[in-house]
């Protein structure tokens, strides 16, 4: 994926929608100037962008606002009721489910639009090729004893001070979550990481930095970093992150994608939503790095 597919959108890209395309079934016209309001995790923003630049050839007169933040903050906007659609790259916590009701009355209604691997990247020198759980959670949780790399046997090119870089996001990401849920098995993250505020920032900082380790989604992934596999214990297989190995279930860090609207959608949210559930929606969310939610339709579009 190239470095501009990837850009992260921190303000809203309205993109005004044009010129009805047959291969949609279903698309109608709309009023001019109907707008959707998108926004959320950091690791979808690219597909959200992407959809959004599609869907202009769907469906005339409808203009779609995408902007990241994290999952958090995309979730926070749907309990203040000031989005249609909120991304996230982790499931809605039962508090914030509850919340939603009590401001707006109506019950989040849940889209799984696909999945992404969370990739553990090094610099594309690092001579390590797999990681287990346990070897993560020795870097990256509070109580984890290994700080250089040389405590793994190894000694990285351009890294001459042997220390560890750990590189992390923001807490309000669904990548910060879910990592710590799945891999510090809700333990606290060690102080002193540099904490990103988008995807595309971990792999390019972790390019530029032989010392470095980090985490994002393989989508991200560029030529100046290494995907580690993943094992969830010494002794057993160590899996890369793969379309396949997502499928099967065998890549361990492996996560579904969300979006959540109030209450069940109608009108414009709910056409939209049915467009990124179809096969070209799931063409374009394979075409930028994800993980489509079916495997036959996967093969249906190779």
């Amino acid at each position: 994926m190239t470095t501009s597919a990837r850009a992260v959108v921190h303000t809203g890209v309205w993109v005004c929608l044009s010129a009805c395309l047959g291969a949609f079934a279903g698309c109608r016209p709309h009023a001019e100037g109907a707008a959707i309001q998108n926004k959320g995790s950091d690791t979808m923003v690219s597909v959200a962008q992407a959809w959004a630049e599609a869907y202009q050839k769907v469906v005339p007169g409808v203009a779609v606002e995408v902007s990241g933040g994290g999952s958090g903050t995309g979730i926070a906007s749907l309990i203040r009721g000031t989005v249609h659609i909120a991304n996230a790259s982790r499931d809605i916590k039962p508090a914030e489910a509850a919340q939603v009701l009590h401001n707006t009355g109506k019950e989040p209604k849940d889209f799984k639009v696909g999945y992404d691997a969370l990739a553990v990247f090094v610099h594309r020198l690092n001579p390590l090729e797999a990681i287990t759980f346990e070897q993560l959670a020795g870097i990256y949780r509070e109580d984890g004893a290994f700080t250089h790399w040389g405590q793994f046997g190894l000694s990285v090119p351009g890294c001459k001070r042997d220390e560890i870089v750990r590189v992390s996001r923001q807490s309000s990401s669904g990548t910060y979550e879910f990592f710590r849920e799945r891999v510090l098995s809700n333990r606290d993250f060690k102080l002193g990481s540099l904490d990103l505020n988008g995807s595309k920032e971990v792999v390019e900082l972790v390019a530029n930095t032989p010392c470095a380790i980090g985490y994002s989604g393989m989508g991200y992934a560029t030529s100046g970093v290494k995907m580690l596999k993943v094992a969830m214990r010494a002794g057993e297989p160590a899996y890369a992150p793969t379309v396949e190995a997502t499928w099967q279930q065998t890549y361990p860090i492996a996560r579904s994608l969300h979006m959540y609207t109030l209450g069940e959608p109608t009108g414009i949210v709910r056409d939209y939503l049915d467009w990124v559930l179809s096969n070209a929606g799931q063409r374009i969310l394979e075409e930028s790095g994800y993980v489509p939610l079916s495997r036959d339709a996967g093969a249906e579009r190779r």
